[in-house]
């Protein structure tokens, strides 16, 4: 049986959409109504220390001005924690989660140690440290403990970049589901957020499909469907860095002209003369691109 297609769009607000994220936002429009389907906004802010004041707000009008408001009313993931606690629960009763209480600094110090230390701009490989106890350390986080599957990689398809495979325990290791501060990890949010809200498909930035081969595994551990998958292409500055929030991008103006700009990235039709018209041409150059056979 084909689950009728849902798609989302999900942002942190640490400030406003910028070029760059305007483009995934397009895609996962494009690909709903390419679709016949609904398309959702979740606001990604379960990480409070990050959250810009009014910035879930200004995104919402942003969209608005580009022509693509929600099919339902958005959500929040802050009022989300009854369902990450519980997903958590599970994983601890079943023996699959364990708490660290390692930092940063003492992952890399062991990585060092071991001969093996972080490239520059590398996320370091958890070591296992705290697998078997904490040995007198504060909690910091509670991690997956990964299952003992020999080394071998955890294989998935991306509609755009094709066959796709990681080795979680030589490439991430245990991962964090939860801060000792109260934030939850992005990686079991939008896992349960996602099978809570029934997506049925993830479009967003190629910049996230490191984080798909976590996420299955954690569906798969919490009896979650898997959602098909569709990463976009990223938009760079001058110095070839992906554009964010963190280096500067600023807000982009709602129109037709910087949703033109997000179209021409998707190598789509951009030279319609108003939003609507531009949509419309789109939706029917993505569908015939796109098309998800027997959907």
């Amino acid at each position: 049986m084909i689950r009728r297609y849902v798609g989302r769009f999900a942002p942190s607000p640490t400030g406003p959409l910028h070029a760059g994220s305007l483009v995934a936002a397009v895609a996962s429009w494009l690909d709903a109504r390419a679709h016949g389907g609904r398309w959702l906004v979740r606001i990604e802010d379960v990480d409070f220390t990050r959250n810009a004041s009014g910035a879930d707000a200004r995104i919402l009008q942003q969209l608005a001005g580009c022509g693509m408001p929600p099919d339902e009313p958005p959500t929040w993931q802050s009022q989300r924690a009854v369902a990450y606690r519980a997903a958590l629960d599970d994983l601890i009763g079943r023996g699959l989660a364990y708490p660290c209480g390692c930092s940063r600094a003492d992952i890399v110090a062991a990585l060092t140690a071991q001969g093996r230390p972080p490239q520059r701009g590398q996320e370091p490989v958890y070591p296992g440290t705290c697998r078997e106890g904490l040995r007198g350390r504060a909690p910091r986080s509670w991690r997956l403990r990964l299952p003992d599957d020999g080394g071998r990689p955890l294989r998935w398809t991306d509609r755009r970049l094709g066959e796709q495979s990681q080795v979680l325990s030589r490439e991430v290791g245990d991962f964090v589901l939860a801060r000792a501060d109260g934030v939850w990890a992005y990686q079991l949010a939008v896992v349960v957020d996602d099978a809570g809200q029934g997506i049925t498909d993830v479009v967003r930035g190629e910049d996230l499909a490191g984080s798909t081969a976590r996420q299955i595994l954690l569906q798969r551990l919490l009896a979650r469907p898997t959602p098909r998958y569709l990463h976009t292409p990223l938009v760079r500055d001058a110095n070839g860095e992906k554009l964010s929030k963190h280096l500067g991008a600023g807000a982009f103006e709602p129109g037709a002209g910087s949703l033109a700009a997000a179209l021409r990235v998707l190598d789509m039709p951009a030279s319609a003369p108003s939003v609507p018209a531009l949509l419309a041409a789109a939706v029917t150059a993505w569908r015939a691109r796109w098309a998800i056979p027997g959907l």
